[in-house]
């Protein structure tokens, strides 16, 4: 499954909307996206899974890219 993660570039950084960023994920659950990205300093806001429909609809975004962890 392809999860969605939002974030902020700084783990102190408190969370503001026009500085979140985001990723895309391969993984089997969101604790194993979580575990994946626990040696990067980012706050994570918010980790999503993709359904067929929505990962269609975000494929369609020139910035989408799965990462390779």
């Amino acid at each position: 499954m392809i999860f969605k993660v939002l974030f902020q570039e700084r783990a102190e950084e408190a969370p503001v909307r026009e500085r979140t960023k985001s990723l895309y994920v391969e993984a089997n659950t969101e604790r194993e996206v979580r575990t994946k990205l626990a040696d990067r300093n980012i706050n994570i806001e918010y980790v999503q899974g993709l359904n067929e429909d929505h990962l269609a609809y975000e494929k369609q975004s020139e910035d989408f890219e799965v990462e390779n962890i």
